[in-house]
């Protein structure tokens, strides 16, 4: 007769969450430490996930204020002049710059943080990691691409051929965090890396195709900030605040150079230190300080300067609506299409593994959810198109077709994936089954 297992005394430091996965013969010690190593992961996706609510909100409000009879008011709010007059010397950008040019390299900085981060030793650390969700990702951005150019038609429409590409990471784990037990954290990872993935592809695809001609003295000014951070690395400098200087510098010189001033946020970010230091990595202490900054302050603020579409001003037919009906058909079918092929044909050659747990129901999933294009759909819609009406079509249609994924993500998640406690039952009933028929 065997003896009974001993209960173990449950530990106050320990949450009710982790004690259901924590084994009998665990070292308390060592399982401390282990979840302290994912907690920034954690971190990570309850942030992003909250401030998908907040971008919510900030859209509704653009949305209303644009189609109000303030509506004159909220635009003039955002071509408000601030800058510094000292005597015939001005130096003045509305208020619209400041969010979209100035306050989104520090976005686009903490998205170069996480870049960096994953490469180092996140899921894109080794490339059998890294395989499915770079090819997902690149999926996920060719069909939209080729939906757009066939749906879009007239040249000067084409120019937003990028405007369906990308995933909005926020409003993505949102769905996925509504979506409770059904969602494996194996489909959270996965979603984190295809994002950041697809981010990087969006960053290349605004400095070579959406930047003017490239000025060389520009270029050179860049390289000089960026020489500047690596000296400050060399001499082992870490306060963070004197490396403002030289990236003020690299976004001077991107901006001179032609090229959107924000990939110099990426830059900075990618070059920052990954290595811990006194226990610490500079890259991730940035991620923490800024990363709520950014997803309850910047983001939001960049939703109610951008989200603005008036429905008066956009046309139902022409240009317009086959800019909005591409946009809307790139993202809400063209992001799951491209993902399920690109990660079916990874799989079938043997190039990349599913991660465990993960089925073909979890791909599509997270295809469906990654139809959600927001801020950064946004962001190269204000980048492809110059002229007002063309413009707020691109918009209308990055609006609707993030709110039909939003719907269709949750729907299809219900439907095709049960709660984990069902599909572990599941699993050991057919598991049972199958020894009894040997």
């Amino acid at each position: 007769m065997t003896e009974p297992t001993p209960k173990r005394e449950p530990n106050p430091t320990v949450g009710p969450a982790d004690l259901s996965s924590f084994p009998p013969e665990a070292w308390e010690p060592l399982f401390r430490v282990a979840r302290f190593a994912t907690r920034p992961l954690e971190r990570f996706l309850r942030i992003e996930a909250a401030s998908g609510v907040v971008l919510i909100a900030a859209a509704v409000v653009a949305l209303l204020c644009a189609n109000s009879p303030w509506a004159d008011a909220w635009v003039h709010l955002w071509h408000t002049p601030i800058g510094v007059r000292v005597g015939e010397f001005a130096a003045e950008k509305t208020l619209e710059w400041l969010v979209n040019d100035g306050l989104m390299v520090i976005f686009f900085f903490v998205v170069g943080l996480e870049i960096r981060r994953e490469i180092y030793n996140g899921e894109l650390s080794e490339w059998r990691r890294a395989a499915l969700p770079v090819i997902a990702a690149f999926g996920g951005v060719i069909a939209p691409a080729i939906i757009f150019v066939v749906l879009a038609g007239a040249p000067e429409a084409r120019r937003g051929w990028a405007v369906p590409t990308a995933t909005d990471i926020a409003f993505a784990v949102g769905v996925l965090t509504l979506l409770g037990s059904r969602v494996p954290p194996a489909l959270r990872v996965l979603l984190l890396a295809l994002a950041v993935i697809d981010d990087l592809i969006a960053i290349v695809i605004i400095a070579v195709f959406y930047s003017a001609g490239v000025e060389p003295r520009g270029l050179l000014t860049a390289a000089l900030g960026l020489a500047l951070v690596f000296a400050l690395r060399a001499l082992g400098v870490r306060r963070h605040a004197l490396y403002l200087v030289p990236g003020v510098v690299v976004w001077a010189g991107i901006s001179a150079a032609g090229i959107h001033p924000t990939i110099a946020g990426v830059i900075i970010g990618m070059v920052t230190p990954v290595v811990p230091w006194r226990g610490v990595s500079p890259a991730e202490s940035l991620i923490e300080a800024l990363h709520p900054w950014v997803a309850f302050g910047i983001m939001p603020l960049f939703a109610l300067a951008n989200a603005g579409v008036s429905l008066a001003g956009v046309g139902v037919d022409g240009a317009g609506a086959r800019i909005t009906v591409g946009v809307v058909v790139g993202l809400v079918l063209g992001k799951p299409i491209g993902i399920a092929l690109a990660t079916a044909l990874a799989t079938r050659l043997k190039v990349a593994l599913l991660p465990v747990g993960l089925t073909k129901r979890h791909i599509v999933v997270l295809g469906v959810t990654a139809g959600i294009g927001f801020t950064m759909a946004l962001f190269v819609a204000q980048l492809a198109f110059t002229e007002k009406a063309l413009l707020g079509a691109a918009k209308l249609g990055v609006l609707s077709a993030s709110t039909i994924a939003m719907v269709a993500g949750l729907v299809v998640g219900y439907a095709l994936l049960p709660p984990r406690a069902a599909a572990g039952a599941a699993a050991t009933a057919d598991e049972a089954e199958r020894s009894t028929t040997q």
